[in-house]
């Protein structure tokens, strides 16, 4: 056999061996006698071998050039550029390609670009929905992999069962994504900070983290965007437009660059955080958690090994299996956290605290959030007495109220007490808040005074009985 028959049989390719012979036969034609058959043949091999990849998702900057195909999801405008010397101007477009794992960014260029794009005018003839095979350069690009494309064709025989959303919902995220509409509810804002890039110049940055019915993401803007997080608040609902997706520790994120907007909305977004009982909890997880705030310590300050000075807040909130104390570091130590809040803490690190109980640890990874009432017990009332014991936080069971007859009535601020005869005897439970004289119990939105030479702990949850007078209940049982 012949030198390109050689090279032929050692290829693991498509391409018929008529067509490798015909490149081969050009190239040799190119080469105007710099090359033979055979190191022709060695050249159009080496292009063949190309790295075909499986998925987009597969694809990652520093590869050689890769093949692989994608379906047309969206067509940027072309754009033209001014090469140095006296070479004539450049065009380039980008396009967003999808398959079921992912999607990327294409660089289209020169006349490439313009025949696959267009103008307003004579558009060309790429279109939304197309199916392409794509051969070119992965490269860490702006909005994450791009791929430079050397070369590009339609394949008409070929499918590609993806679905291109107009809005996603967080589920919806993958790595590579971008051009990325979201509607969710704000539950976290870090201040903007500063750092230095590599160039000397001065970034900004700033996080906020979003939830919708399907989860939570962490959003990042950078630069000019990140003077968002001052316009917006905890618990307003928001759609970010035109973000994309990057990967940091193991997660993805939502970021938000030059092109991209956040824009408050009127309707309601639902977030229900799926949380980890407390009871269950086991030194080293990182979990999120849930519970009503029982307790709050004021703020502490303190200098680091590198005299730097940090802060630190702790809190302990208590949930129907147990409850935990929350250590707040750096900004999160800024949290407004008020007693009887219903508060969700993610991503928060089980460590052996104080006196060998359990603590949570909220670092920067984590967020904070208060919501206006435990979202699971407010959707679940099963009847007339479930609605009665779920409603408020569910750390906190209902007080209840007895008559001279031992009939008892809710004291959940209905106003039935109201109609309570004078010196009716009283039955409240609810949590310490204040240990002194009196005692003061929180349960829901309520208060009660109490009168009582009984030791109590903060944060203990305790049932007193007597006779309320003034609003102060002389109590004769505590228990």
């Amino acid at each position: 056999m012949g030198a390109i028959e050689d090279a032929y049989d050692d290829l693991d390719t498509d391409v018929s061996f008529e067509d490798f012979k015909e490149a081969v036969e050009k190239k040799v034609e190119e080469m105007a006698g710099l090359a033979d058959e055979e190191t022709a043949a060695m050249l159009i091999a080496h292009e063949l071998q190309d790295e075909e990849v499986n998925s987009i998702a597969d694809i990652a900057p520093g590869m050689d050039d890769v093949k692989f195909m994608g379906k047309v999801v969206s067509i940027g405008e072309l754009r033209t550029f001014e090469r140095d010397g006296d070479q004539e101007d450049g065009r380039v477009a980008n396009v967003e390609v999808a398959d079921e794992t992912g999607r990327i960014r294409i660089s289209l260029w020169d006349q490439v670009a313009y025949d696959a794009i267009g103008t307003k005018d004579e558009p060309g003839a790429l279109d939304v929905g197309d199916v392409l095979r794509i051969a070119g350069r992965p490269q860490d690009g702006y909005n994450g992999v791009e791929v430079s494309v050397n070369k590009v064709e339609p394949d008409e025989d070929a499918e590609i069962d993806i679905q291109v959303l107009d809005v996603y919902r967080i589920e919806d995220l993958s790595l590579g994504l971008s051009d990325i509409n979201l509607k969710g509810t704000i539950l976290d804002l870090d201040a903007v900070r500063t750092f230095s890039r590599n160039d000397g110049s001065e970034g900004r940055v700033a996080n906020m983290t979003v939830g919708d019915p399907t989860g939570r993401v962490r959003l990042t803007l950078w630069d000019e965007k990140a003077d968002l997080v001052e316009k917006f608040d905890a618990g307003q609902s928001v759609e970010i437009v035109d973000g994309y997706v990057r990967e940091r520790d193991g997660d993805i994120e939502l970021h938000l660059g030059s092109r991209g907007a956040i824009d408050e909305l009127e309707e309601s977004i639902e977030y229900v955080p799926e949380t980890t009982d407390i009871g269950s909890l086991e030194i080293g997880q990182t979990v999120d958690i849930a519970g009503g705030v029982i307790e709050t310590d004021p703020k502490r300050t303190f200098d680091r090994k590198d005299g730097s000075e940090g802060q630190v807040k702790n809190v302990r909130i208590k949930d129907e299996t147990g409850e935990i104390r929350v250590a707040l570091w750096g900004e999160k130590a800024d949290a407004d956290l008020d007693l009887a809040d219903y508060v969700v803490f993610t991503d928060v690190e089980i460590k052996d605290g104080w006196q060998d109980d359990l603590e949570a640890s909220a670092g920067w990874r984590s967020t904070i959030s208060v919501l206006e009432s435990d979202p699971i017990t407010e959707d679940e009332p099963s009847s007339e007495s479930d609605t009665e014991s779920n409603s408020g936080l569910s750390a906190f069971e209902n007080g209840a109220v007895t008559d001279s007859t031992g009939t008892q009535a809710s004291t959940n601020g209905t106003g039935a007490e109201d109609e309570l005869p004078a010196g009716a005897e009283i039955e409240f439970t609810g949590t310490v808040v204040q240990a002194g004289n009196p005692v003061v119990l929180m349960q829901g939105d309520e208060t009660r005074s109490v009168n009582t030479s009984v030791e109590v702990r903060l944060g203990e949850e305790v049932t007193v009985r007597g006779v309320e007078r003034d609003g102060t209940i002389d109590a004769d049982e505590v228990f």
